[in-house]
């Protein structure tokens, strides 16, 4: 149920329940200077900080539009309760002992519920959270301090942990922040509810996620779906990478794959950049702020030092970013500004001669931001103000912003440590249009998550599917089980024979041409417990192989030997704890989780994506005929994935994991060697 947040976010008149905390935020809104009606509600005080005190919410002179509430959790039910039959705008719950405790036997989860059905219709934030700051309008409903101020436009940052949320507000990067949401426990208002609403308002350029976990997963699809249209970017820093997916799993792909790789995978589907530090979280927003995701991969580095021009083209060599030959114009321009001495090279050092001369260093500037490069980067670290006198870089200053002037670039100033770009000299260079870029190792990922967005479509992505509940206890279909259930979905597998003893074996086998492989049934891992013999070239060796299986094998499976590999790859699907899906792909055989070279969709995956999926792992050069060997037939290997999908989508109410391990891909087909499912009861 979508609720109308506009009267909690943007109040005329605000409500405030509690002790300490309460007078906290009545500090906070007279600072900031917030023009409403303050009305504490106190009956043990007649004012607070010379605001007058009602002694209870009938005493009130009006319906407030937004309320902090700041008592025990069992009172604030009954506050909420209050506000919602009195029609109420919004209210924060700032009251913890709620569902994030359930696990210690406080009863949190039926009191959240409480809470929920008390709020009815009025929209709440929380609980468990401080409130919302809204500095495009001076309301701070938030009880502690912050380090934000009035702006104009900005970023709206919606987080999960009310701290990490102060902690962001505290940045002396040059951010502007718009927004800042704590959500808190969620219980009723989502974080995809509040970043639906504030997408709205065109004071906002782009916004960034906090997330601890994805809640309504419709929703967050929903709000993805409005920011792509809007054309708004959407960053998100995701925790709990490090948790599994899978308490206990089977199958090699179950354990490659995790919370991580499907965070990612869902994060990717709805077109949001991922970042995976809260440094680069705030300095990709400031990128999007100024310049929204970057249209290319070309960039362009300027410094007086080879010293940093160089830490700039190593350190961008795991990333997107193409430092790209200057033009032909472009050298000539600049070669006639420098003179002979100096290389005209990307990263350019164009060294200290010019230094100090404006229109000289102006007019190199100019023609290097004239080279349509799809972002300018500038190195430039000032002397700390308290012990030198940084007025002799003035000049690189104004040259770069006279520049930026004349050519009307995209144009970005990077000091290689943090703290070397002050406040002051950032809020210089982003009046004049250029973006500021704190620290050289988040800045260069900042910019490829600028550039890795710029590459994403606009375009509507089919909802993930979202399996039921899993209903407790689980069956392990056998190899031959398994590979008979996946073949109806067009998967190919070897021509084979069962039999549940070894004299069996034997005889089902005639129909088969050696060579042959032997396997034992009943066994997850079978390389590792020794259930699989290799190339068996005549009968006595199959009955050998046999007998010494007897003692962990609980049946047989022969088939015929698969020659001819191109690439062994390992396919699998998982149920994310969400009810996810997840495709995982890499390379296989019995070292896939030594490699752990993989790839993760979301189903359903459509065939361009599983394409694309397949490109991106290191394997994918020997699938393309490496040093002159023959090329895997990629058409066969997608159609193979794109059955096991369909197996899955099919049976997603009962699939827990599957496996097929390897997938062989041939010249001219691929073909399914072994298979593991493992199903809900």
């Amino acid at each position: 149920m979508s609720r109308d947040l506009s009267r909690l976010m943007k109040p005329k008149s605000i409500a405030l329940f509690g002790g300490g905390w309460a007078v906290n935020v009545i500090a906070q809104l007279q600072k900031s200077g917030y023009q409403g009606e303050i009305w504490p509600v106190n009956p043990k005080r007649r004012d607070v900080l010379g605001v007058a005190c009602f002694a209870s919410v009938d005493d009130l002179p009006g319906v407030p539009d937004a309320s902090f509430i700041g008592v025990n959790r069992d009172a604030t039910v009954d506050v909420v309760r209050a506000l919602s039959r009195m029609g109420a705008g919004g209210a924060t719950c700032f009251a913890s002992g709620f569902l994030e405790s359930e696990a210690e036997g406080t009863g949190g989860g039926d009191l959240q519920q409480r809470l929920v059905e008390a709020a009815g219709d009025m929209p709440i934030l929380g609980p468990n959270c401080y409130g919302l700051l809204n500095y495009l309008d001076n309301v701070t409903l938030w009880p502690d301090q912050h380090g934000g101020t009035a702006v104009d436009s900005g970023v709206a940052i919606i987080a999960q942990s009310s701290n990490i949320a102060i902690n962001m507000t505290m940045q002396k990067r040059g951010l502007p922040i718009a927004c800042v949401v704590a959500a808190g426990n969620q219980a009723q208002t989502g974080t995809s509810d509040i970043a639906s609403f504030l997408l709205a308002d065109p004071r906002i350029t782009a916004i960034g996620l906090y997330l601890e976990g994805f809640g309504d997963i419709r929703a967050l699809e929903a709000f993805a779906a409005r920011a792509r249209a809007l054309g708004k970017p959407v960053v998100a820093l995701k925790i709990g990478r490090s948790e599994k997916a899978q308490a206990a799993t089977m199958t090699h792909t179950a354990s490659l794959a995790g919370n991580a790789s499907a965070s990612s995978a869902l994060l990717a589907r709805l077109g949001i950049i991922e970042v995976h530090s809260i440094a680069v979280f705030l300095e990709t927003l400031k990128l999007m702020h100024a310049f929204g995701p970057l249209p290319g991969p070309s960039v362009v580095s300027v410094s007086c030092s080879g010293g940093e021009a160089s830490l700039m083209a190593d350190m961008a060599s795991a990333t997107n970013i193409e430092f790209r030959d200057f033009t032909t114009a472009s050298r000539s321009a600049l070669r006639a500004e420098l003179g002979a001495i100096v290389t005209i090279a990307n990263p350019l050092d164009y060294h200290t001669f010019i230094w100090g001369d404006v229109p000289k260093m102006t007019a190199v500037f100019a023609a290097v931001m004239a080279d349509a490069f799809d972002l300018a980067v500038f190195v430039l670290d000032l002397p700390r103000g308290d012990r030198c006198d940084p007025s002799g870089y003035r000049c690189a200053v104004d040259a770069i912003i006279a520049a930026r002037g004349q050519t009307g670039a995209r144009v970005a100033v990077l000091a290689s440590l943090p703290e070397n770009l002050s406040e002051d000299l950032a809020a210089t260079f982003q009046a004049a249009g250029i973006a500021t870029i704190h620290g050289m190792e988040e800045g260069l990922a900042a910019i490829d998550a600028a550039i890795a967005a710029g590459r994403r479509g606009s375009a509507a992505q089919a909802p993930v599917l979202l399996a039921p509940p899993a209903l407790p206890g689980t069956v392990l279909l056998s190899e031959a089980d398994s590979k008979a259930a996946l073949g109806p979905f067009g998967l190919r597998m070897p021509e084979s024979a069962t039999a549940p003893t070894a004299e069996g074996i034997l005889e089902a086998s005639e129909v088969l041409a050696f060579p042959i492989v032997l396997k034992g049934l009943g066994i997850a891992h079978k390389s590792e417990a020794g259930a699989v013999v290799l190339d068996i070239t005549d009968t006595e060796t199959l009955r050998a192989a046999a007998l010494a299986m007897e003692a962990v094998a609980t049946g047989y499976l022969a088939e015929e030997m698969i020659t001819g590999t191109v690439a062994e790859l390992i396919v699998g699907v998982s149920r994310e704890s969400s009810g996810m899906l997840q495709l995982t792909m890499g390379a296989g055989g019995v070292m896939a989780e030594l490699f752990a070279d993989t790839a993760s969709l979301l189903l359903p995956a459509s065939p361009d994506a599983i394409r694309a999926a397949l490109a991106r792992l290191k394997i994918s050069r020997v699938l393309a005929g490496y040093r002159g060997r023959p090329a895997a037939d990629i058409g066969a290997v997608v159609d193979a994935v794109n059955a096991i999908c369909r197996y899955a989508e099919a049976n997603a109410d009962r699939l827990i994991e599957l496996d097929v391990n390897p997938l062989i891909a041939r010249a001219a087909d691929a073909v399914a060697v072994d298979a593991l499912i493992r199903l809900s009861e």
